[in-house]
């Protein structure tokens, strides 16, 4: 994982969200929930209007995909 964070590392985001929220199902968290978690990362960096529904997207499929793997 890079020392700091920005809205296209959607892998190493997913990691660090797993890490912090082991137990959460990532499809039951709303884009304005998932917003405040990753900007509320100590690595995070970018600037937070800088988001949007695509970034967010893609953080939430690369986090359920870790997540999934967990549950295995």
């Amino acid at each position: 994982m890079s020392a700091e964070l920005r809205w296209t590392d959607a892998e190493d985001i997913a990691i660090a969200l797993l890490e912090k929220f082991p137990e959460q199902n990532p499809l039951e968290v709303r884009f304005t929930d998932l917003h405040r978690y990753v900007t509320e990362l100590p690595p995070f960096v970018d600037d937070p209007k800088a988001s949007n529904e695509a970034k967010l997207e893609a953080i939430q499929m690369a986090w359920y995909e870790e997540w999934q793997d967990q549950q295995s």
